[in-house]
């Protein structure tokens, strides 16, 4: 039956283009002498092969002849590995990249992503396992994901992690020495996994796509050196500098201060794809013009985060404009509204920038941020308050700034569980799993006339992303009221008296 399983995957190999006819005599030797065997004997031919029943087919049988432990974990370093023995090089990978982006950049990038997916570096049958939906809020149509494709390790397997001999090397998961690494207990494998060299300004930099895939395309630009984040005049123009290489991508950097900024600070990388999300369909609720550049269209953008929108036909003009707001504001300070650039010489005013084009000009979203903490908001001012944590409690990244919510697991099973219990009448403070959505379940009761069986799973989608859309209110440095308002266009007038 092994043999069967190998051929599969070899057929899987050929089908999907991960090597040619001639390399299979050579890539079955690999596969047999990672499994044990000695010799390969099957004629068989497989087409549409299921990769995912395939390598489970082939993992129990490692497990079986003791090559490897039955846990997720050596699952995953395992079947990495077979998968990266099918792989061709990088230098050959890189070279079709560069050939096909000749005939565009579409072509190009349509190459990479399909061997991203193909190779099981993107995981695809995991992706699919994650809940998605879209809802209309006033802000527009909001994505909600809750995460499901990162699989829930054993406490056996946490604690084997915990006790691995340490390492520095790679130095974290945004490395470049990443590709083709073996992996080990408390690091994944990446034998199946390619770069791309990109310029950016005169830095190397390197592309791949996100092995999560929160939105289509979803693609990392990480810096060639472990060098930490850092959001500035520079970093804007090595966003446009991608952007015109891949114009039908948009690409974003998270702030570069803990709390407003994503989870890895310690490696400079930026995140784009091919998704419009709803900040780039949300328009401009107030024009504005900043002194000097009365050839950039500026706008402040109606979303429940502060964001200043900016388009010219010169890429140059909208990096030299968003230069002059982000340099303001860093050292900007407004009492009135509890904005402090520095409390005790620790900086708290950043930004999160995210360029694109749109309809043949360079288009850029500068949005405000702030990472002050009080004793009554320990986690920050500007950052989802308690009220919403029983939905969401983490971060405000850049792929939430946009609007896409990415929820934690737990809420599937505690939204069934809920849904059981509202339309049974429940008492859903005597539930321990979903005690903590007891008010929130109050209310949504007292807002709809009619919850059936019928509705309920709709209700609660629209009312997490209402939620959604609170938690970014939350994370907004002005707030939507007259007040914040009238504060936000203080500080635009400051930007053109300095």
């Amino acid at each position: 039956m092994i043999q069967s399983e190998i051929k599969k995957l070899i057929c899987y190999g050929l089908e999907r283009n991960l090597f040619t006819k001639r390399d299979e005599l050579y890539i079955t030797n690999a596969l047999i002498s990672a499994l044990g065997l000695d010799e390969f004997d099957c004629e068989e031919a497989y087409a549409n092969v299921d990769l995912e029943s395939t390598l489970s087919a082939i993992l129990d049988y490692a497990v079986q002849k003791g090559i490897i432990e039955d846990n997720i974990t050596e699952r995953d370093l395992f079947d990495t590995k077979l998968m990266g023995l099918m792989m061709p090089r990088p230098s050959e990978v890189e070279a079709r990249f560069f050939e096909l982006y000749k005939v565009s950049p579409e072509t190009a990038t349509d190459y990479y992503h399909n061997l991203s997916r193909d190779s099981d570096y993107i995981r695809t049958y995991r992706i699919a396992k994650d809940v998605k939906w879209v809802s209309p809020t006033e802000y527009g149509d909001l994505d909600i994901t809750i995460n499901l494709s990162k699989p829930e390790k054993s406490l056996k397997e946490i604690m084997a992690a915990k006790n691995a001999p340490q390492s520095g090397y790679p130095k974290c998961l945004l490395c470049k020495e990443c590709e083709g690494y073996a992996g080990r207990l408390n690091f994944p494998a990446r034998q199946n996994h390619r770069l791309i060299p990109v310029r950016l300004t005169d830095e190397d930099w390197f592309m791949q796509y996100s092995p999560y895939v929160y939105y289509n395309e979803h693609c990392i630009l990480l810096n060639g050196n472990h060098t930490p984040m850092l959001v500035n005049r520079k970093a804007f123009t090595k966003l446009f500098d991608f952007v015109k290489m891949f114009p039908h991508y948009f690409i974003g950097s998270n702030a570069g201060l803990p709390i407003v900024g994503g989870s890895i600070l310690s490696h400079d990388h930026f995140q784009g794809g091919r998704y419009t999300f709803a900040m780039e369909k949300a328009p401009i609720e107030k024009d504005i013009v900043f002194k000097g550049f009365e050839d950039v269209k500026a706008g402040l953008v109606k979303w429940p985060m502060s964001v200043i929108r900016l388009s010219a036909d010169s890429a140059e003009r909208v990096i030299d404009c968003a230069d002059k707001i982000f340099t303001a504001w860093q050292g900007y300070t407004d009492e009135s509204v509890f904005i402090f650039a520095e409390t005790d010489g620790e900086p708290h005013n950043a930004a999160t920038p995210i360029a694109r084009m749109r309809d043949g000009k360079y288009e850029m979203d500068l949005v405000l941020r702030n990472n002050i903490t009080t004793e009554e908001h320990p986690l920050g001012v500007y950052h989802p308050h308690a009220q919403w944590h029983h939905i969401k409690k983490e971060n405000i990244g850049l792929i939430e700034v946009m609007g896409l919510a990415v929820l934690p697991a737990r809420l599937k099973d505690e939204m069934a569980t809920l849904s059981k219990a509202m339309l049974e009448g429940s008492d859903i403070r005597a539930i321990e799993s979903i005690e903590k959505h007891a008010d929130w379940a109050d209310e949504i009761k007292a807002k709809y006339d009619d919850i059936n069986e019928g509705n309920i799973d709709k209700i609660l989608k629209d009312e997490i992303a209402i939620v959604f859309g609170h938690v970014l209110e939350d994370a907004g440095v002005y707030k939507r009221d007259s007040q914040g308002q009238a504060a936000f266009m203080k500080f635009i007038n400051y930007v053109n008296e300095v």
